[in-house]
């Protein structure tokens, strides 16, 4: 068997009398349903709810005000320029306010899925995801003041964002594969997952608004969420593990000293070959991760500007086109795995999305927008693989900080990529809209050569391994 079946753990422990499902990809294509359509949906209702606030009359459904008014002068032009300032900033106020709750309980719910089951972020994100969805529906129907969705960010990121629910799938994953080669091949499923999901809500969300109306939009958001809830709960199953020590009552103090006291010792119980190695990889999916999502929203607004000026039609089919990257990614993967290492793999994917971003800050036309996403077909890779590598250098007791590591990170790398790249477009998109994209096209070069020493250190995925079950014998001679 390549992947183990589900089995009874300590601490947040399955129900009884329930048939157990190993399978979490059916959690993450709800889950990537929800978060898919909300992020759209909320940012135009806030549009709608601002502009209505703003001119003193609503905008009908279906209009379709051009975002390419070269008329200064027009009263929509200014009209509209003062909206899409106030909709950005409340845009960035949401963001921040849910950025440090996001990062303590992200750390916090997936280190101790390694002693209380995978299961408990699963739950508690979308118990929180769950609470905001109902609060929108109710925010909706009766017209409550918008600014109460700050709040509401807040207290849902306390239950653990995006992030943590993806950050538990693929420790729930590592947990249940043995074989290294099925380990990547399964990662590399949920970001295939979400991609699809992704692309396909993008394209349909307009539809969502024009034939449902925004309250039974959050309403279907909400039944997604309780659904996968549910899913959670009663029929996934908790992965094997080793056994750990016994639950002993300790102070909410001791519990934070524990927390912080096992990330410390993911390093310092590591050989210095296995430290410097995890550091490294970190380095490189955070920085890769940094450019590749600050620079996702840039590509709208390139899309909207002078000389593309495209429409929600066309922007949608630029969303579907770039939600095939994870399906040529899962193939890419799948292929490769047979033929190659991780880490060659992982060169594949950061070049040529590299080359991808250099071509899209010459696209001057439509076809040639479309023909640029071409270079992004394995812009998924590097993701996949990266975490597959760090997975294959920490004993499977550690998993669950791992991956709360690198959830903290890219929490905290999405939000900073996101505002610098919209600044850094703002201040340049007058002179020369596609400077982002050939900056990020430079910014790649870092992931590179940071491989490029994993590689030097002459990476061998059974020596690792073996060297990570050697360090594991070693903690528990100690102890």
């Amino acid at each position: 068997m390549l992947c183990e079946a589900p089995g009874r753990l300590q601490g947040f422990s399955d129900f009884p009398g329930t048939m157990k499902i190993p399978w979490v990809e059916p959690a993450i294509f709800l889950s990537a349903f929800a978060m898919t359509l909300t992020s759209p949906l909320t940012t135009q209702y806030v549009y709608r709810r601002i502009w209505e606030e703003t001119s003193n009359y609503s905008i009908a459904i279906d209009s379709n005000i051009s975002q390419c008014e070269k008329n200064k002068s027009s009263p929509i032009f200014v009209l509209q320029e003062e909206i899409q300032k106030k909709v950005s900033l409340f845009n960035l106020q949401m963001t921040i306010s849910g950025l440090i709750p996001g990062l303590v309980s992200t750390f916090i719910l997936l280190s101790n899925s390694d002693h209380q089951g995978r299961k408990l972020p699963l739950v508690s994100s979308s118990v929180g995801t769950l609470a905001s969805s109902v609060w929108l529906c109710l925010l909706s129907y009766f017209a409550l003041p918008y600014q109460l969705l700050i709040a509401s960010a807040f207290l849902s990121a306390l239950c653990g964002n995006y992030t943590t629910f993806f950050g538990g799938c693929v420790a729930y994953i590592v947990d249940q594969c043995k074989d290294e080669k099925q380990k990547t091949i399964r990662i590399a499923v949920l970001d295939f997952l979400l991609g699809v999901v992704t692309g396909l809500t993008g394209l349909s969300s307009g539809y969502f608004i024009r034939e449902l109306g925004f309250e039974w939009s959050f309403l279907i958001i909400s039944l997604a969420v309780a659904v996968n809830l549910i899913y959670i709960l009663f029929f996934l199953g908790n992965p094997k593990k080793e056994s750990s020590s016994e639950n002993v009552p300790i102070s909410c103090c001791e519990s934070f000293k524990s927390l912080f006291h096992r990330t410390y010792m993911l390093f310092k119980n590591s050989s210095g070959k296995r430290q410097r190695l995890l550091c490294w990889l970190l380095f490189t999916m955070t920085t890769y991760f940094f450019v590749v999502i600050g620079v996702s929203p840039i590509f709208i607004l390139y899309e909207l500007d002078s000389p593309l000026c495209w429409n929600e039609v066309f922007i949608g089919y630029g969303s579907a086109l770039g939600s095939v990257s994870f399906l040529s990614s899962f193939l890419g993967i799948w292929l490769f795995s047979y033929c190659m290492d991780d880490i060659h793999m992982a060169f594949i994917g950061i070049v040529t999305t590299m080359t991808g971003m250099a071509l899209t800050a010459f696209a001057r036309t439509t076809l040639m927008m479309l023909l640029v996403r071409l270079p992004f077909l394995f812009t998924a890779v590097p993701l996949s693989v990266v975490r597959s590598m760090l997975s294959k250098v920490v004993p499977s007791t550690e998993q669950g900080t791992l991956f709360g590591c690198i959830a903290f990170l890219e929490t905290l790398g999405g939000v900073a990529a996101v505002s610098v790249f919209n600044g850094i477009y703002s201040a340049t998109v007058a002179w020369y809209p596609g400077f982002t994209f050939l900056l990020c096209a430079v910014l790649l070069l870092i992931p590179v050569i940071s491989l490029c020493v994993v590689r030097c250190t002459n990476w061998n995925e059974e020596s690792y391994t073996l060297l990570t079950q050697e360090d594991s014998r070693g903690d528990a001679a100690d102890g």
